[in-house]
């Protein structure tokens, strides 16, 4: 039987994720902080925040219609093509909690750290309910939270949230070029 292929970072990648984590370090011990992050990493699980956002703001703006099913369907996409695709191709570990537990609950994803899967759903339901929306730099805000909630948290390393960043911004790219057509 064939093993699949599993692919590692580069050392200077884990360098530079250490670095990022320990001036982190200082910013966990935050009570307000923690409570932020702590709650945009829950909302960002499953994307519920993005679908509740995306609802919202077809009540607000009844035009934008199609829009609502459109990105609820490129979350499902994304989700499955992130979590069972892209994941299974790294053996990455989740960044160790350290000495400290984790100050509030928060659920343990069983998924490869390498990309966040949060900053990926972030980054490409900001993207697309910022387009023609006076609310932009609210959806934006709101993502760069979540993305950054999974490093406060450990639930990802700095580069994890980087790279799944990156993987919204390209589904976003690929979504709007596919509705040009």
């Amino acid at each position: 039987m064939n093993e699949p292929i599993l692919l590692n970072l580069p050392k200077k990648v884990d360098d530079f994720d250490s670095a990022v984590d320990t001036g982190w370090e200082m910013l966990r011990s935050s009570e307000p902080l923690n409570r932020l992050f702590y709650a945009a990493s829950a909302v960002g699980d499953f994307s519920l925040i993005w679908h509740i956002l995306n609802v919202t703001q077809k009540i607000i703006s009844p035009k934008r219609g199609r829009s609502v099913v459109r990105l609820a369907i490129l979350l499902g996409i994304e989700s499955l093509i992130v979590n069972q695709g892209i994941k299974r191709l790294f053996r990455r570990s989740r960044p160790e909690i350290g000495t400290s537990s984790h100050p509030h609950k928060l659920r343990q994803p069983a998924t490869s750290s390498f990309p966040s899967g949060h900053a990926s759903s972030a980054v490409l339901a900001a993207s697309l309910l910022s387009d023609s929306s006076a609310a932009a730099p609210f959806f934006k805000m709101v993502a760069a939270v979540v993305a950054t909630s999974r490093l406060h948290v450990r639930a990802h390393h700095a580069s994890d949230v980087i790279a799944g960043a990156l993987v919204g911004w390209f589904f976003a790219k690929l979504a709007r070029s596919l509705q040009s057509l």
